[in-house]
């Protein structure tokens, strides 16, 4: 089964050329298993080693190289005391082939989550960001933050193009205080209210002033009823 891909090294060493029992065109895989074979073998396990054909034919990883002679180093330890080349050897294509297998899947597990990422960002532009509040007040920071710097750079453009004279007019005009500046800082406005009132002055009770008017207005009108009324009595009187 070997016999044309076996290669004699040496006395103690031998090359057998070993590819997947189903080799793969996208992932091609044809390497050679050496055996360096000790003075009491098969007594003793004979050291095992993988090396690449050539570029072309493929090469294990590091981490897949390890794992495929693990897996050869115990069926060995299984025939120790018998010939145990070919059974290596067949165990290393059945190897191989499992090498294969697990990068295909991988590769698999890798497309399908390039094809979710790209559905997800795909759906994430007609979504949206959702709102939150927090989200907002960030998003209302920022845009108060721009549009102020939009209105300072279109105000800094139009003093730019102004005549000379009409700019430094301008700038005076701006240094100048304003109104509520005025009044925060002068102690004579800050004060007009308090000097409204007298110390000592009688404050007028306005409640008080409207009952008493009131008052006043009912007895004039029962004076004018009881002058009536006497009016009435002395009229009958004089009639009879």
């Amino acid at each position: 089964m070997y016999s044309d891909y076996c290669i004699e090294i040496s006395d103690t060493s031998l090359s057998i050329r070993i590819e997947p029992e189903e080799p793969n065109s996208t992932h091609p895989l044809t390497l050679n298993l050496i055996f360096e074979y000790p003075e009491t073998y098969p007594d003793v396990l004979p050291e095992l080693n993988i090396e690449a054909v050539d570029e072309e034919s493929g090469d294990l990883t590091e981490e897949e190289r390890e794992k495929v002679l693990g897996e050869l180093n115990t069926i060995a330890e299984e025939s120790l005391g018998m010939a145990m080349s070919f059974t290596i050897a067949s165990a290393a294509r059945e190897a191989l082939g499992i090498v294969i297998s697990e990068r295909l899947r991988k590769e698999k597990e890798e497309d399908d989550r390039r094809a979710r990422e790209y559905e997800e960002a795909e759906a994430a532009k007609t979504r949206g960001t959702p709102l939150t509040p927090d989200a907002f007040n960030v998003w209302r920071k920022a845009f108060t933050a721009e549009l102020a710097a939009k209105r300072e750079k279109a105000e800094e453009d139009r003093i730019r193009a102004l005549p000379p004279k009409e700019r430094e007019d301008y700038k005076k005009r701006r240094e100048r205080p304003t109104g509520k500046q005025l009044f925060e800082h002068s102690k004579v406005l800050a004060t007009s209210d308090e000097a409204l009132y007298e110390e000592g002055a009688e404050e007028v009770d306005f409640s008080k002033y409207t009952r008493e008017e009131r008052e006043k207005e009912r007895r004039r009108e029962e004076e004018e009823e009881e002058k009536r009324r006497r009016g009435l009595v002395e009229g009958d009187s004089d009639g009879e």
